[in-house]
């Protein structure tokens, strides 16, 4: 994570991080003429992701899969449909954070090994951004390390910036913890309360508590980050769902942060639904794509008991499960395996035969999972409500669908995107509720 540069109202930093006194001067509100006819056009705002390569703690940390997610694709996509930014940019060093960001849908800067350093403060890239587009007259500066962000922030922040006149805005939580001073040895031996009186311990419901940063985006114009600062002017916080200010980079590990996101997490425009069907292509998904033959002839494929496991479970939550692959495999050798599911081979079209097989059992495309690894796949993997390809898929399925195990085809990835199926509907239900 880039280092960010965070001041309070009569108190910010500059670029370089020497203190500036005092708040900052209120700015004019940018604006810029319509074209020959006196218009006036809305204000420029972009959105800017910063995700430099390296990282002290877990390498290329932006591009990690959570809950079979990039990281930084969590806030892109809150940002892309939030739809009030007239771009959407990740400035970054590294090319495969850079290839992730297209694949989200997302512009990317190549910022300079200038201020890709461990030194460089967030203040820098954005003002290195701005240098090279003029276009731009609102900065909203996203954390990739906030994956709880949902659109709805977003919209609300935009409105202040453009209807409410405010130079900027920033991200806060509401927290309830009671805070006791330093003991220093020499200086200070004994601790005193900060923010309560011990005598008259207040209950929590009888106390507002108090607003912290979370670091989760920050706002702001133009002109105030030019002069040197991110907060300023005429200033406002905006204050996040305790549930949505997770920041693992500061205070949260990686399984906890999953358990959190798929609980908590935005996952798309459209709500979730109740899966009622998974297909699974079977080579390289339930198997692992070798093939072996006897000496009669005779193929012979192996699978993980895991996965037979993840089919068994499914089935008894009332998910149908079936199998599909585009080779000539024998049925025999298929049914040997005793999963008892229903299966089509030899299929030239897989789209062709999951449509037949939607409409059959009554269901909407949200209803449908489908877990597939190849080119083959590609279309079924964006038709459907929900997708999941092996760690070992080939690119193009991988760029089609919404989760990437951590497990290789025939090597568990069935068993862990059933866990998957059954914490998002565990996510349905809550919300239904």
């Amino acid at each position: 994570m880039d280092s960010v540069e965070k001041g309070a109202a009569t108190s910010v930093s500059n670029p370089r991080g020497r203190p500036s006194r005092g708040r900052p001067p209120k700015l004019q509100r940018n604006s810029r003429g319509g074209q020959g006819r006196g218009v006036e056009k809305p204000p420029h705002l972009a959105a800017l992701i910063l995700a430099r390569g390296g990282s002290k703690g877990i390498p290329l940390k932006n591009i990690k899969h959570l809950a079979g997610v990039p990281l930084i694709g969590w806030v892109l996509r809150a940002a892309l449909d939030s739809g009030v930014f007239q771009s959407v940019w990740v400035s970054t060093d590294h090319d495969e954070i850079e290839n992730v960001a297209k694949q989200f849908g997302a512009q990317v800067h190549r910022r300079s090994s200038e201020v890709s350093k461990d030194s460089s403060t967030s203040l820098d890239a954005i003002i290195e951004f701005l240098n090279y587009h003029n276009e731009v007259d609102i900065v909203g500066n996203i954390q990739a390390t906030s994956p709880c962000l949902h659109p709805t922030d977003l919209q609300k922040v935009a409105e202040m910036i453009r209807e409410e006149g405010y130079d900027s805005v920033f991200s806060v939580v509401r927290r309830h913890q009671f805070r006791w001073s330093e003991i220093q040895k020499g200086v200070r031996e004994v601790t005193e309360p900060l923010n309560l009186n011990p005598a008259k311990r207040p209950r929590r419901q009888d106390w507002d508590g108090e607003l912290y940063e979370n670091g989760s985006f920050y706002f702001a114009k133009r002109h105030l980050i030019e002069m040197g600062y991110l907060q300023g002017g005429k200033m406002a916080y905006y204050e996040m769902r305790a549930e949505h200010s997770v920041d693992i980079d500061v205070d949260i590990d990686w399984p906890i942060a999953e358990q959190r996101v798929l609980r908590y997490g935005y996952f798309g425009k459209e709500k979730l639904k109740e899966i009622k069907l998974l297909v699974c292509n079977i080579d390289g998904c339930l198997t692992n794509g070798h093939i072996y033959v006897s000496g009669d002839q005779k193929e012979i494929i192996s699978y993980d008991v895991k996965d037979a496991i993840g089919i068994s479970l499914l089935k008894k939550s009332g998910i149908e499960v079936r199998l599909i692959s585009e080779r000539a495999c024998s049925k025999q050798t298929l049914s040997s395996l005793k999963l008892d599911c229903k299966m089509e081979v030899n299929v030239p079209d897989k789209l062709a035969v999951l449509d037949e097989w939607r409409k059959e059992m009554g269901l909407c495309w949200k209803e449908v999972a489908y877990l597939g690894n190849e080119v083959s796949d590609e279309e079924c993997l964006k038709k459907v409500g929900l997708s999941g390809v092996p760690a070992d898929a080939c690119s193009t399925a991988q760029k089609a669908v919404g989760y990437i195990c951590k497990c290789n085809g025939g090597r568990g990835a069935l068993r862990e995107f059933a866990e998957h199926i059954f914490l998002l509907m565990e996510k349905v239900i809550n919300s239904c509720q």
